[in-house]
């Protein structure tokens, strides 16, 4: 089964085939919209939410490709700002993607803030569209963020949240270990039930 994904971050592609693999191996090959399009194509984020942007994707590249299309965005939700990032998580510093801007925004103001108000989660919301669908799967993983940056792995904000529980931060625990965990892995093991329980393998 092939399925376009509605990014151009090769990061996430990567992460998303991953987790895909992992459940159903070789079952799923993503294409993303440059491989398609032989170009890369932005979609601007203007949503007000994580559903909106992550339809905005999934539709405007179904539409350029004809190919059933999903897409999801991501946001950390941090209580003591309330809720912010969230849906500007990719911008927050005000230049999209990119991301050692983005973490020591978050750093610098939480710099007064005592640990145990540090309570944040990350949340993504996938939106897939086929021309005749519209879904939408959300996952979830809570944590907190600490005082420095640690580890090497993942990308994001992974060097600064730690999911509750545990002690490492997502940049710090292998890809595996991190997809057991996180809310991508929830949101796209969700949508690919979804799949299954539709049997919409024989129409992709």
């Amino acid at each position: 089964m092939k399925l376009l994904i509605g990014t151009n971050n090769k990061h996430k592609a990567r992460e998303i085939q991953q987790i895909l693999d992992k459940r159903n191996p070789g079952e799923v090959k993503l294409l993303t919209p440059a491989e398609v399009l032989g170009k890369v194509i932005d979609v601007e984020e203007t949503g007000a939410t994580l559903e909106e942007n992550a339809f905005l994707k999934a539709s405007k590249y179904f539409e350029m490709t004809k190919i059933p299309c999903f897409a999801d965005d991501t946001g950390l939700e941090i209580d003591a700002l309330s809720g912010l990032p969230g849906v500007q998580s990719a911008r927050f510093s005000g230049v999209h993607g990119n991301d050692a801007a983005n973490r020591k925004k978050v750093l610098d103001l939480l710099e007064d803030v005592p640990s145990e108000k540090r309570t944040a989660r990350f949340r993504t919301v996938i939106s897939f569209a086929d021309g005749k669908n519209v879904k939408y799967f959300e996952g979830r993983c809570e944590g907190k963020i600490i005082n420095e940056e640690r580890g090497q792995n993942g990308f994001g904000y992974d060097s600064i949240f730690v999911p509750d529980e545990y002690k490492q931060t997502f940049a710090e625990m292998n890809p595996e270990k991190k997809n057991e965990l996180s809310h991508r892995s929830k949101a796209v093991l969700n949508f690919l039930n979804y799949l299954i329980e539709n049997e919409l393998k024989e129409s992709i």
